[in-house]
């Protein structure tokens, strides 16, 4: 039987269906909620930071009041429907949480000085037709340089990739890159990533050759996850991915049925 076809396409679930088309069924059409994990918890933390950060005037963007807007968002977190109140960690995982999330921000700064950033939009949500899907994307922050430029940062708060996996990595930023040339008539002048942890910054300049790349490579991506919906054919993937993901009781590599995904997580009755 046909499986419905997502009506949008953004950088996560492209990831998400290369890594493995189960989970993206699961997640994407399926949609059963992943709980949350301290490294999604962190991420979240932090980002919510930032964005408080570039909240204030640019003198005001200091490491002092970094730390101070961290535990706001900290304590928004901490409320009944917020991630750490249902991550429920120990009092010393909790402080041991918090501490590596205060690393993350301070070590923020010495990437850039954010007094003296020009940021035009903040966790920017962005949505524009390209053939026949639409693509999403949200935008940690959109920005502009010194000429008048725009330029895409995106915040990074696991390791960053080797050599290897970098240009895998800077697909989600050419993405954004794509969405901004469509919706707003102007292609960044870089994209880049920001690091927290080593810190690092990896930056990139899309152009004509990248960009019609990436039109290519969304739109063969989007061909094949409709054509799986059409066949619901969406095969796993095994791989170290597995021991992480939160599908694995209905995935077929673990002796679980793909078809009670959705009774069996309650998303049917929720829907009802």
């Amino acid at each position: 039987m046909a499986l419905p076809v997502p009506v949008t396409l953004s950088p996560s679930k492209v990831t998400s269906f290369k890594d493995c088309a189960l989970a993206f069924r699961f997640s994407a059409i399926d949609r059963i909620p992943e709980p949350t994990s301290p490294a999604m918890a962190k991420g979240t933390l932090v980002h919510n930071a930032l964005e408080r950060l570039f909240g204030l005037e640019p003198p005001e963007r200091t490491v002092e009041a970094a730390i101070t807007v961290l535990a706001d968002a900290t304590a928004a977190m901490r409320e009944p429907d917020g991630e750490l109140a249902e991550l429920a960690l120990s009092d010393d995982d909790e402080a041991r949480f918090l501490a590596e999330a205060e690393r993350l921000v301070r070590n923020y700064f010495l990437l850039e000085d954010p007094r003296t950033i020009r940021p035009i939009g903040l966790e920017l949500r962005l949505q524009a037709p390209v053939g026949d899907l639409q693509l999403v994307g949200i935008i940690d922050r959109l920005e502009l340089d010194g000429e008048g430029e725009l330029v895409v940062t995106d915040y990074k708060t696991g390791r960053a990739p080797t050599d290897r996996y970098e240009q895998g990595k800077m697909g989600g930023v050419h993405f954004y890159s794509l969405l901004c040339e469509e919706l707003l008539g102007r292609r960044p002048a870089r994209v880049q990533l920001l690091h927290l942890s080593e810190p690092l910054v990896i930056t990139s300049v899309p152009t004509d050759q990248s960009t019609r790349a990436l039109r290519t490579r969304v739109g063969a991506i989007w061909q094949a996850v409709t054509q799986a919906c059409e066949r619901d054919d969406f095969r796993p993937k095994p791989g170290p991915l597995c021991n992480w993901c939160s599908f694995q009781q209905w995935c077929p590599q673990f002796g679980g049925d793909p078809s009670r995904a959705a009774i069996e997580s309650g998303v049917a009755a929720a829907a009802s």
